[in-house]
């Protein structure tokens, strides 16, 4: 593999937007207002990371990912997550297959959905935990082990999953070890008025737009060496390590209604991502390195889906979200 490209060259770094834009203007398209989680999701793609979409039936969050695959040259898989969903039907399955010349039986290995390079797991917490646990693998090292075979999966590969947080009847909760796998937790949040006028009348019209491919594969992949070679100080660095683990109980430097209403904090993946992250949002704005700025501005979705409440908070109505904010007001650079 060559070496990552300078990203002190501003030619790189110009390219690098140009096809940022170029992505986002095309998704938008499609996409009415939500700029925010149009830019959340973008960021995730040039990040090389999985994205956890959250919010009510309605908010475009299928359509958002299927306009992402729209406008990328890669290939797309979508999976509807339900209650009676196996494993193998996620992850595919060896089959016993006749040679027709030689009628000899072998075992031949039949990929499922998930070999693709852009993954729609639609409604994830709707499926038993025995098939979530199957993503975990393929998620995390970007691969598949059926008997003592395993597969690689296509490069890149990203994984969406959408989950509706009020219908709680026929769900099961993601665990935590599979929620700590998606890099950034997007919140989905309705769309302004303005907005929703506009939706209304493009989709009442009778003629939908759709995206067209503007990004290859090979210019993803170019993308995300660009955001890993973006230089960060030691001092954001700490600053990002300080936050994570702050949120966390134990840490005698912990602020006293951590320990209160706390059960569980983030890991240090989340310090990781909240550096990475940090790297996208300079590179997207065309800024020479990762800054204060860019860890604060992801730190509620890299700690949202990290942080775990205790029943005290629940009880208040105080959830993980509210524990960012107040994290980020006490925590200085």
């Amino acid at each position: 593999m060559p070496p990552p490209p300078d990203t002190a060259d501003s030619e790189a770094l110009r390219e690098f937007r140009r096809r940022a834009d170029l992505l986002i203007a095309e998704m938008s398209k499609v996409v009415v207002g939500q700029q925010a989680l149009v830019q959340s999701v973008v960021r995730t793609v040039f990040c090389g990371g999985h994205g956890l979409i959250t919010g009510v039936p309605g908010l475009a969050k299928t359509l958002l990912i299927r306009s992402l695959a729209q406008a990328l040259s890669v290939s797309f898989s979508r999976l509807q997550f339900t209650p009676d969903l196996m494993p193998s039907d996620i992850t595919g399955t060896d089959i016993l297959e006749e040679d027709a010349s030689t009628g000899k039986r072998e075992l031949v290995f039949l990929p499922g959905p998930i070999f693709a390079n852009l993954i729609l797991a639609d409604e994830i917490n709707r499926t038993p935990p025995k098939t979530q646990a199957a993503m975990l693998q393929v998620m995390q090292e970007h691969q598949v082990t059926i008997g003592t075979s395993t597969y690689a999966l296509p490069e890149p590969f990203h994984v969406f999953a959408t989950q509706n947080p009020l219908e709680m009847e026929g769900t099961y909760v993601l665990p935590e070890a599979q929620a700590d796998r998606f890099m950034f937790g997007i919140p989905c949040d309705y769309p302004v008025n303005e907005d929703e006028a506009r939706m209304v009348r493009m989709t009442t019209a009778g003629t939908l737009p759709t995206a067209g491919p503007v990004l290859s594969a090979e210019e993803i992949i170019e993308g995300q060496r660009i955001v890993q070679a973006m230089p960060v100080s030691d001092e954001v660095i700490n600053f990002a390590v300080r936050l994570a683990s702050l949120s966390r109980p134990k840490n005698p430097k912990a602020p006293a209604y951590v320990k209160e209403m706390v059960a569980w904090g983030a890991g240090p993946r989340a310090s990781q991502y909240l550096v990475l992250g940090a790297k996208a949002e300079a590179a997207l704005a065309g800024r020479v390195c990762a800054d204060y700025d860019g860890v604060r501005s992801v730190a509620r979705e890299v700690l949202g889906h990290r942080i775990l409440p205790n029943f005290k908070a629940r009880a208040q109505k105080i959830g993980p979200f509210d524990l960012v904010e107040r994290l980020l007001k006490d925590v200085s650079n």
